[in-house]
This record gives structure tokens, C-alpha cells and sequence, in this order.
């Protein structure tokens, strides 16, 4: 798995062996960040549930300002911290550009922190079913988000994909068995 576009693109992402993680495919990242375009140059992210932090790398190859990973596996996290540091290498990034939480996001969602314009939420299936609601209730009651912050939310085709005060905007990809889609959206302030 590598990097798709921008300036780390090619860069080989390292991805521990593990069920509990399920990386996002190169197609995938490049059909969504190809509809995201030039929106991302100079955004804040958040990158929920980050895993190998394919899609908060992605957004600093391709421009974005700097990124907020959020993951509580710590095997994961040394793989997530290689590959923060093999892309900014690449993209003549400076390392603080990125910022990894070690936690559960739940907890990190908790917390104060200034809001984000682009939320990547990509969590374990099997998991967002109990904690769903919560997860977007705190982005938006916490103040994780502004106006016009923008959420991207993989889901497999047929999850729901209603929140309070959230409104979705768009969903991108046909949900073929076995492929996510992609749901944007906004805040309801």
C-alpha cells in the first residue's frame, strides 16, 4: 500500500498484520481525495480511528496544513508513527505537522481541542454500530468541528447514515459487496 498522490506519492505505507485493522485501498483514497481536490490545501484534519493513517497522510501529501491521528493500538501506532515520518520526509514536511493520540476516541473526544475542517471517521465496522451516535455527538457538541467543517465517514453500503445535527451532503462510491462508501458531511450549526 502506498500513498496515491501529491507530494509523498509512492511512498510504501508499513501496515501491521492484524485483524482488527482493515487499511484503505489506494483506489479508494484516490477516488475520495480526487473529489476533494484543492478544497484540502491548507486545512486542519482529524483522523479518527487512524489505524495506518492512511487517510491523514494522504491529506498532508496532498496539501493539508497538519493532521490529528487518533489511535489506541500501539502496535498500530508504531507503524502509524513510521509512516508519519517516511511521508513528511518525503513531502519536505517537518514531523510536527502530524500529531498522534494514543487513546481510545471516545475518550480523545472528551477532550478541548480547537475544531477541525475535515474529519476522517474510519472505524471497525463491527464497533460503529454501538458508539456511533456518540462519536458524532461529541464531534459536534465538544466543538471538534465549525460551520464549515467537513466529516468523511467510511461505512459499508446500508449502514445508517443519520445523525443528529448532522446533514449529509454527498456519498461517493456505488457500494459493490465487499467496497465502503464514502458519506460527507456537515454540522448543522
Amino acid at each position: 500500500m502506498r500513498i496515491s498522490g501529491g507530494k509523498a506519492k509512492g511512498i510504501p505505507l508499513s501496515i501491521t498484520k492484524t485483524n482488527k485493522l482493515r487499511p484503505a485501498s489506494e483506489a479508494n483514497r484516490e477516488r475520495l481525495f480526487s473529489s476533494l481536490g484543492e478544497w484540502l490545501l491548507g486545512k486542519s484534519v482529524l483522523d479518527l480511528f487512524a489505524g495506518s493513517g492512511a487517510y491523514g497522510l494522504e491529506a498532508l501529501s496532498r496539501g493539508a496544513l497538519n493532521v490529528h491521528f487518533v489511535e489506541r493500538n500501539r502496535k498500530i501506532c508504531t507503524d502509524l508513527e513510521c509512516n508519519l515520518e517516511n511521508v513528511c520526509k518525503s513531502a519536505g514536511l517537518e514531523k510536527r505537522v502530524g500529531k498522534l493520540e494514543k487513546r481510545e476516541v471516545l475518550e480523545f473526544l472528551k477532550t478541548k481541542i480547537n475544531p477541525f475542517d475535515l474529519v476522517f471517521l474510519d472505524p471497525p465496522y463491527s464497533e460503529f454500530t454501538k458508539i456511533g451516535n456518540q462519536v458524532f455527538d461529541f464531534l459536534y457538541r465538544n466543538q471538534f468541528v465549525h460551520p464549515n467543517s467537513l466529516l468523511v465517514h467510511e461505512a459499508p453500503n446500508g449502514e445508517i447514515s443519520s445523525f443528529e445535527n448532522w446533514r449529509q451532503i454527498k456519498t461517493l462510491g456505488k457500494g459493490k459487496k465487499g467496497a465502503p462508501v464514502f458519506r460527507l458531511f456537515k454540522p448543522a450549526f
